[in-house]
This record gives structure tokens, C-alpha cells and sequence, in this order.
């Protein structure tokens, strides 16, 4: 019973005290009263520090030792990247059309009917190779019948001049008989040449595409019955503006792309130039040669061509550095740690790169990454890390 007694007297010293504490501490707070407060050193209220000593996470001007205030004064933290002298290459990009190097459309001169088709639809042929036989049967008659004529006429011919000279052929009569022979030998050249009509071979070393008639068709002049082209080099046509045609001349590159192949390019160079300009498209028409030893340009395809008509040494930065304010346009760069807004003037625009034109020198640095964050003036802090000996070591290797 003691020891309950002791345990019960302890306890309510310790609640009288807390009572008595928190009886205190409510009067002050109703009163005002200038009992402990915060310590000495600290402005509370305000957030920052007093000459008491510094605070961590202080605001103002008194912060780390009367350093600026944070977002006052602090730097921004910015990528520069140098201006950099390239060659460039001043380009004029244009659409095109494929067009075989040779191309004809094989056909008959005369109505007559196939007897034979000697090549495949596709087929690469060689120059005088046979494409097509036709019914021979009356040219080679007609040619059989001119010989004997002529043989007949160069037979009297011969006669007639032995009696020249006993003048019982008069000259009038000798003269008529040479005439008549020679009328007959060109007859039989013309009887020749129907019959080599009938075969008809390649002008040309090509490749012949679909056949348009068969075995027993009766054809026409003029009646189509393959075609041969000639692609192992394409000829490119395209337009390009008069105001542009100043740097054209033959021998320029080209590089040609097709949707049709993906990330492949086709080189080629200007063979020429037309000599007169569309007076509707105020164009003028430029031909290149293009080398199709895979033929895998058609002739007809429409192609995307870039025309490279000069180069030259020029003053380059990243594109992203530009900040475009209406039509001018400006950079900003990096100066003994603060930002200076600059305008430039920009030629030829690169994948990636444009062309300073005036503004800049080779020893500036323009910022590239942050350029949305500065002001004019304001400090910067460049986060470009040139890259180390070691890094450049392994690049090479």
C-alpha cells in the first residue's frame, strides 16, 4: 500500500506541472507578452538571416554572407556550342523524270503479219539481234521477179552496145536500154530492201519490254509491238527558276532520290541546258546523266534531285541557336559569363546548320540549349564540356 501511495503522489507532481506549463504558456500568448521568443540571429517572419549567422535555406539579400538572393541574381545554366568555319554547298533541289538514255518503240513499215516474235518480254538484246520475223513470202518474189527483170535489161544492154558501133542501134535506142536497166536494178534494190523489212532487229543494245501483239497478227506501220530502252545511264529532265539558272553549266553533280528506294542515292552530273526558257513556268529545262548499272531507275519515275551548284568557305552554327524575333533573327552568346543578345543575318540553311552571313566571328560561342531561359546580360553558367583526350582516342579507334 506504500508503494501505491508513492506511485499515485508521483504522478500528480508530474500533472500539476504540465497544468501549471501550459497555463503559463496560454497567458503569454493571450497577453503578447515578451517572455523566450525565437533566438537571436534569425528574422522569421521574413524569411531570411540577420546578422546573427547564416541560414540554409535563407531568401534576400543578407543570404550566404549578403550573396544575391536565389532567382534574383543566379546564373543560368546554359550549352554553348563554338561557330565553326565549314565548306557548305549552295543547293537548288527540284523534281524530275526518269528518261531511258535511247528508247523507241519497235514497229513494222508495212502491213504485214507476224511470223515469228524471237525475243522475251524483258530481255536484255544486242544491237542487230532479231526481234521480229514477218511473211516474206511475196517480198522474196517481188525480189526474185526484180532480179530477172534486171538481168533481162543488162542482157539487151549488152547487145545493143556491140551494135552501137555498127550503128544498127541508134544512140537513141542505146540510151532508152540503159535507162531501163538502171531503173530495173533500183527496183531490185527497193524488192531487196521489202524483204530485209520483214525482219526486224534492235537498233540498239537495250532491254525490250512487253510484247503488244502475237504470232498471226496482221500490224500496221505505226502499230507498236514492243518497246527498247536503253538504261544503262538515265537521263534526268527538271526545271529550275530562270532566277537561278546563273550558276548552271555542265559537269555539276547531282544526287537523285526516289521513293521507291528508300535512303538510296543516285549520282549523276548536268549534261546540258536548254537554250530557251518556258515562257509559262519561267523555267528553264536541265538534263543529267545518271549511271543505272543495277537498273533500278525506270524510265518515267519521278525523282528528287538536289543540284549543287557551288561551294565555299562559310561562318556555321547549330540551327537551334537562332531566336527568331518577327523577321530578324538572333543569337545569344556567351561572354565572360553573361549572356549578350546579338542579331545575325543567315544565308543557306544545312540539315542541322545555317550559314551566318554577317554578325558573328569564328572565336564566339553561341548558346544552343537555354536559349529560352536567358536575358540579355543576365549570368550564364556553360554546361560545355569539351571532349577529353581520352574520349577523342576512342573515337578515333
Amino acid at each position: 500500500m506504500a508503494d501505491l501511495r508513492n506511485v499515485i503522489a508521483t504522478v500528480s507532481v508530474v500533472v500539476a506541472l504540465v497544468s501549471s506549463a501550459w497555463a503559463y504558456h496560454a497567458s503569454r500568448q493571450s497577453s503578447g507578452g515578451s517572455g523566450p521568443g525565437p533566438q537571436p540571429g534569425f528574422n522569421v517572419a521574413a524569411g531570411t538571416a540577420s546578422a546573427g549567422g547564416p541560414f540554409p535555406g535563407a531568401r534576400g539579400p543578407g543570404a550566404l554572407g549578403g550573396a544575391p538572393a536565389f532567382g534574383a541574381g543566379a546564373a543560368v545554366a546554359v550549352v554553348s556550342a563554338p561557330v565553326r568555319s565549314e565548306l557548305i554547298e549552295e543547293r537548288l533541289t527540284a523534281l524530275g523524270t526518269a528518261r531511258a538514255n535511247e528508247a523507241v518503240e519497235i514497229t513494222a513499215k508495212t502491213s504485214n503479219i507476224v511470223t515469228a516474235l524471237k525475243f522475251r518480254e524483258g530481255e536484255l538484246v544486242r544491237r542487230g539481234q532479231v526481234l521480229v520475223e514477218l511473211d516474206s513470202a511475196k517480198a522474196r518474189a517481188d525480189l526474185a521477179e526484180a532480179q530477172a527483170t534486171l538481168t533481162e535489161s543488162e542482157s539487151q544492154l549488152n547487145r545493143s552496145r556491140g551494135l552501137l558501133a555498127t550503128q544498127v542501134v541508134s544512140q537513141s535506142q542505146f540510151e532508152q536500154l540503159e535507162a531501163k536497166a538502171k531503173a530495173d536494178a533500183a527496183r531490185l534494190a527497193a524488192a531487196q530492201a521489202a524483204l530485209e523489212d520483214t525482219v526486224i532487229r534492235a537498233p540498239f543494245d537495250g532491254r525490250v519490254g512487253l510484247r503488244r501483239v502475237s504470232v498471226g497478227s496482221l500490224i500496221n506501220p505505226g502499230t507498236v509491238i514492243t518497246t527498247l530502252d536503253d538504261t544503262s545511264v538515265i537521263k534526268v529532265d527538271f526545271a529550275i527558276p530562270e532566277n537561278s539558272i546563273g550558276g548552271l553549266k555542265e559537269g555539276l553533280p547531282i544526287t537523285a532520290r526516289s521513293p521507291a528506294f528508300p535512303g538510296r542515292e543516285f549520282t549523276g552530273r548536268v549534261t546540258s541546258v536548254d537554250s530557251r526558257i518556258d515562257p509559262t513556268t519561267r523555267s528553264v529545262t536541265v538534263r543529267a546523266v545518271v549511271p543505272n548499272p543495277e537498273n533500278l531507275l525506270k524510265p518515267g519515275m519521278f525523282l528528287n534531285v538536289t543540284l549543287t551548284t557551288a561551294k565555299r568557305e562559310a561562318l556555321v552554327i547549330p540551327e537551334e541557336a537562332l531566336v527568331p524575333d518577327q523577321s530578324r533573327q538572333f543569337v545569344f552568346l556567351v561572354e565572360n559569363g553573361r549572356a549578350v543578345r546579338r542579331e545575325v543575318r543567315i544565308g543557306s540553311r544545312q540539315p542541322g546548320f545555317v550559314e551566318i552571313v554577317s554578325g558573328l566571328s569564328p572565336t564566339d560561342r553561341v548558346v544552343v540549349e537555354g536559349t529560352q531561359k536567358v536575358r540579355d546580360g543576365g549570368p550564364v553558367r556553360d554546361l560545355y564540356e569539351p571532349p577529353t583526350e581520352v574520349t577523342a582516342l576512342e573515337i578515333r579507334r
